[in-house]
């Protein structure tokens, strides 16, 4: 075992050790800081020799099923890495990676680690335009995407090497499939240094164009032991996180946090989200941790969660904030509580309800063990405040944070400016260190003077039942300057119409105070991203053009 494969097994089990003792996990934990580490060299081969276990289970829409040992993916993993650099991938160079939730996705991210190439994660969504950006700024060398995607590369121009993962496409594509017949014995050219790139991952651009995240060899596979920590991951678990293919979190949860436990990574593709399919699959592959977005959630309790016999013994939500009342919901079900956390592309998880921490209902927790956070006035930039702009101490940089906006040093100027990673969210802390989350910098809006959180706004609206999603944005008015107005979606079994705007408009003065009530309500799907987030720019804008389909409170006195 490497010096380095000593030292990230010492803090890991630090933290295994006092996954349930915050005060001495926050303390005490130390950041393993290695010269030289590889992740799936010096990692995950070494916990892979001779074991067994299920590494990675995958099922299918259709009941098929795909169950890897850790000993048979570090084998294919090296078949992968020996013919992609018969094709010519190298050190650094830029890889785009376009797979759906299949092994391949897994094998060709060990293989690229140990290779020391620099993966681009993509999702399948991703177009030609997209793409073309991707390719351009990722200053990409090779593609590996599903045979089903290569189409969209018609369209995208570029001297990169095409491998093509499913049936054979022909032409200037590759079949991925040859690469089994490497040999599995892998000799890695040279050392990997712990700051070599990585990652280069593209944020998902709710309100401009998307930033490039550059990670190193120990940002996202050491900083990650934090989200380990969060979760609650033991090893043997067996870990569910719904995230799609090409997003940070997927990262986080499918691939990082778990494997760093020794935990099982368990996931269930569909074409379209069925919770009852959902549960039963969960309860046939004996699932103990359970990490999904708030969109997930909200779909979850709009079934009976009952049907799920073995509920998790851990259950997380990231993305985006919770409201209480889903958390609430999954209590009275299943007796466990969801517990919030809050990270970034750019970082792991930085703020969270960790097991065996007191839960405070709305709080995302408390800082991370390694995690030094501030809150930053506003306007002068000091910390020490009691609510303002969410930022890391670089004084004691964490290992989980990421090198920079690649391309772009103005950006990452602007982000690490005055000795604090700046995150752009606006966040509350109390007198026991817990911070609650008030909205994104931008976000955030006054009317009346008085300071609006669309995310307290949202929540109020979801403890109705007619509510399964909200987004509040600020419209114009002639007196307040602005006042909240609400685009909802609604439940099953309610209409959109008057009616139904009367009910939530009276429903907003009863829970929240006068000058925070929600004022117009429209209602419709929402503008999300490819990764599901919502798009509050579009939102902002559409408000300021005015429409016709709104409803006002005055119009129901």
């Amino acid at each position: 075992m490497t010096t380095a494969t000593e030292q990230f097994r010492r803090a890991r089990d630090f933290l295994l050790e006092h996954r349930e003792d915050y005060a001495t996990a926050y303390r005490d934990f130390a950041w393993p800081r290695p010269e030289r580490f590889n992740w799936a060299l010096d990692w995950f081969d070494a916990i892979a020799d001779g074991n067994d276990r299920t590494a990675l289970h995958l099922v299918e829409e259709d009941g098929g099923e795909t169950r890897l040992s850790f000993a048979e993916l570090s084998r294919r993993s090296d078949r992968v890495a020996n013919w992609l650099r018969e094709r010519g991938v190298a050190a650094e160079d830029r890889v785009l990676v376009m797979l759906g939730n299949q092994a391949e996705l897994w094998e060709t991210a060990l293989a690229a680690m140990k290779l020391r190439a620099v993966v681009i994660p993509a999702t399948p969504l991703l177009g030609p335009a997209d793409l073309r950006d991707r390719v351009d700024r990722g200053e990409v060398r090779h593609v590996i995407v599903r045979s089903a995607d290569t189409a969209k590369f018609d369209e995208v121009p570029g001297d990169y090497t095409r491998i093509a993962v499913g049936e054979e496409p022909g032409g200037a594509w590759l079949p991925y499939a040859d690469a089994y017949g490497a040999s599995d014995t892998f000799t890695a050219d040279g050392p990997t240094l712990a700051d070599d790139p990585l990652m280069l991952y593209f944020t998902s651009g709710t309100t401009a164009r998307p930033k490039l995240v550059e990670h190193t060899h120990t940002s996202y596979p050491v900083g990650h032991l934090a989200t380990m920590y969060w979760i609650g991951l033991r090893p043997g678990d067996v870990h569910l996180n719904i995230s799609s293919p090409g997003w940070a979190k997927h990262a986080w949860s499918n691939l990082f946090a778990p494997w760093n436990a020794e935990a099982t990574v368990f996931l269930h593709n569909y074409t379209r989200f069925d919770a009852p399919r959902l549960m039963a699959e969960m309860d046939k592959a004996g699932v103990t941790t359970f990490c999904a977005p708030p969109t997930v959630w909200r779909m979850l309790i709009q079934s009976d969660l009952g049907r799920l016999r073995t509920p998790p013994r851990e259950v997380v939500a990231a993305g985006e904030p919770l409201n209480p009342e889903v958390i609430e919901q999954v209590r009275r079900a299943w007796g466990v509580t969801i517990r919030d956390g809050f990270g970034q592309t750019e970082t792991a998880v930085q703020v969270s309800n960790s097991p065996g921490q007191v839960l405070k209902t709305g709080s995302m927790g408390r800082p991370s063990p390694g995690y030094r956070v501030e809150l930053l006035d506003p306007v002068s930039g000091a910390p020490g405040v009691s609510e303002g702009e969410i930022a890391l101490d670089l004084s004691e940089r964490p290992v989980g944070l990421m090198t920079g906006y690649h391309g772009d040093p103005d950006r990452t100027a602007e982000a690490m400016a005055g000795g604090y990673y700046r995150t752009g969210d606006i966040g509350s802390r109390d007198e026991d260190g817990y911070i609650t989350y008030v909205g994104r910098a931008d976000d955030v809006f006054k009317a009346s003077d008085y300071k609006i959180s669309p995310f307290e706004l949202e929540s109020a609206l979801l403890e109705h039942e007619a509510v399964a999603e909200a987004a509040v944005v600020p419209a114009p008015d002639e007196l307040r300057l602005a006042v909240p107005k609400a685009y909802i979606v609604l439940a099953d079994g309610w209409e959109p119409g008057p009616d139904t705007a009367k009910v939530l408009f009276d429903h907003s003065r009863q829970v929240l105070a006068p000058y925070k009530r929600v004022r117009r309500i429209e209602f419709g799907e929402l503008p999300k991203t490819v990764s599901g987030k919502i798009r509050r720019i579009e939102l902002r804008e559409a408000t300021a053009a005015g429409s016709t389909a709104e409803y006002r409170e005055e119009d129901f006195r």
